[in-house]
């Protein structure tokens, strides 16, 4: 699928079932607190801290990262960002640079 048509995928959802957005400074911090959740998981399954005790059941990485991108999409639709076109300059620029991780000599 097509990032255009997630950003409608995402706009349609809240239009039709989350009544509205909300504003883009309530969306920014839900964007942090969805990174803190991705971050805990990641830190008690692939890092040095451990599930905790009453902790019965795995967390879905694959759900919290879905949190991160529906919030992120919404932040880009009300503020007007058409995330494929961005995300193709971005990878221009990102191409344009490869060269310098190839001559990189701690990543050797």
């Amino acid at each position: 699928m097509e990032i255009k048509n997630i950003q409608k995928l995402v706009h349609n959802w809240i239009i039709n079932y989350g009544i509205r957005y909300f504003n883009i400074l309530t969306n920014t911090i839900l964007l942090s607190e969805e990174v803190g959740e991705v971050s805990r998981i990641i830190a008690r399954n692939y890092g040095e801290q451990s599930l905790k005790k009453d902790c019965k059941e795995k967390e879905d990485l694959g759900e919290e990262l879905s949190d991160v991108l529906f919030v992120l999409i919404c932040l880009a639709n009300q503020t007007g960002i058409d995330l494929e076109e961005s995300f193709h300059k971005k990878l221009k620029k990102k191409i344009r640079d490869g060269e310098r991780h190839h001559k990189n000599e701690k990543l050797k």
